[in-house]
């Protein structure tokens, strides 16, 4: 079987000669395959160019033709250009073409008018779709690839009918890129309409709906540098990032965008950041999860139990969440506990009426969850990527309205006026969601020893702040 491919500029009339040609062939033999591909006349060069340089070859005009070996598999063989279409048809196929110039012209104009309108009506067409715009910065990040199969779900956006997934990473490792891209296109997932990817702000966070900043690598640190020195440029290289993306956000992103900052450095600071230049985006919208400190206080507490992780909820973390945070277990409950009092499997208990050992639970206990990520990326050689993956997708179901009303979440959010805490301090406190919108839970005991963690958290803060700027 012979597959040959005719590409030229729609408004060609070389390009127009040899389609009428192949469609001859085509009527008289079965065997014969054409497939066309009509460029506008200001992309031509551009797409001859890459595609002559992504098969080796060497043409500069239009039409461009090459025989595809079916049979054979491998790149397709280079014919030349509509003399050389024309040899060849005399040569196999005995069939010439002897189009007067007047048609070529007439057809060549009909084609250009006909990809005009192919065009038109594309565009149209894309115009009715509506996705919801997902961004994710450090794509390449690995948690990503826990992340994407699970956030393009229907349990996280129930009431989303199509999503362009946008894939955006500073190192400008496009390779890279474009193979997460092929690789999330293969998931076939229901509600994926198109990935598209980036290697720099020029299109970053365009009518972004969703925000995921999982952004770690800062600087580049030199071995004569002492940490303090290294803190100052890692401090001051999260600055310049994140006041550039809060201003592309306050340009870009839809105003009721949802920007989730995650991670394991920095993350209160860099929330915080986008919030001093976002300024026409209502605070509300800026996160920064605790999750994966929840569930790491959760499977301690689990462990030292007896009974399963799940079994262990409503763990509140306060404070800088990659800083001084402080694990309270004020409302923690633990159901399907084997100790002397039992009940059906709806019946819980409060875990600190459980644990007795109140020195554990403010000294050995809180150092244990500080520690645990690092001790389970030291058992795996890599960060909790899976974790913070799980994070992201939590906390966005809860925003969607996937969660009870009783359900309480450790997020680090804007504190205006909370617990005499200065202006402009993002810290992690709990929180409930109601119809897709959060609100801080003030039913919870806040005692002076608590108050003075969460100042020592903003004081911390605040020096970070100053240390960048």
């Amino acid at each position: 079987m012979a597959k040959f491919v005719l590409a030229g500029k729609a408004d060609c009339p070389h390009y127009a000669k040899a389609e009428l040609l192949a469609d001859t062939l085509h009527r008289s033999l079965p065997n014969f395959r054409v497939h066309k591909i009509s460029i506008l006349p200001d992309e031509w060069k551009e797409w001859l160019e890459a595609t002559c340089n992504r098969n080796g070859w060497k043409h500069e005009e239009s039409p461009l033709v090459w025989r595809e070996l079916v049979d054979q598999g491998g790149k397709g063989m280079l014919l030349g250009g509509f003399n050389d279409f024309l040899e060849h048809c005399q040569d196999y196929y005995n069939i010439t073409s002897d189009m007067p110039t007047d048609i070529m012209l007439s057809v060549a104009a009909e084609n250009l008018e006909t990809k005009m309108k192919l065009i038109v009506e594309e565009q149209h067409r894309l115009s009715l779709i509506k996705p919801l715009h997902i961004w994710i910065s450090s794509a390449l990040s690995p948690a990503c690839h826990f992340l994407i199969p699970n956030l393009l779900s229907a349990e996280v956006f129930p009431h989303v009918s199509t999503i362009s997934l946008h894939l955006l990473d500073l190192d400008r490792n496009e390779e890279e890129l474009q193979q997460l891209r092929m690789e999330t296109e293969d998931l076939a997932l229901h509600l994926l309409h198109q990935v598209t990817i980036h290697t720099d702000l020029g299109q970053a966070f365009q009518e972004a709906d969703v925000i995921l900043l999982l952004d770690e690598c800062w600087s580049d640190g030199t071995k004569n540098e002492n940490e303090e020195e290294k803190k100052k440029k890692t401090v001051k290289g999260i600055s310049d990032r994140y006041r550039e993306y809060g201003r592309l956000i306050d340009t870009r992103a839809n105003k009721e965008v949802k920007v989730i900052v995650s991670g394991d450095s920095f993350v209160n600071l860099r929330c915080s950041l986008l919030l001093d230049s976002a300024r026409s985006i209502d605070s509300h919208q800026f996160v920064t999860m605790a999750t994966q400190l929840e569930n790491e206080a959760r499977a301690i507490i689990a462990k030292k139990l007896k009974v399963k992780t799940s079994d262990v909820t409503n763990v509140l973390v306060w404070g800088n969440i990659s800083g001084s945070f402080y694990v309270d277990l004020q409302r923690a409950k633990v159901f399907n506990y084997d100790g002397a009092i039992k009940g059906p499997a709806f019946f819980s208990q409060p875990v600190e009426k459980i644990l007795h050992e109140r020195k554990w639970l403010e000294t050995d206990f809180q150092d244990l969850v500080r520690c645990q990520r690092a001790a389970v990326a030291s058992k795996t050689c890599r960060a909790a990527d899976m974790s913070l993956a799980n994070g992201i997708v939590t906390v966005l179901k809860a925003w969607n309205g996937i969660c009870g009303p009783d359900e309480v979440f450790s997020m680090g959010v804007l504190c205006p006026g909370y617990y005499d805490l200065p202006d402009g301090t993002v810290l992690s406190v709990p929180v409930t969601f109601m119809d897709g919108k959060w609100s801080v839970l003030f039913d919870v005991t806040v005692g002076e020893e608590l108050k003075e963690r969460l100042h020592l958290s903003a004081s911390e803060l605040r020096q970070e702040k100053e240390l960048g700027s």
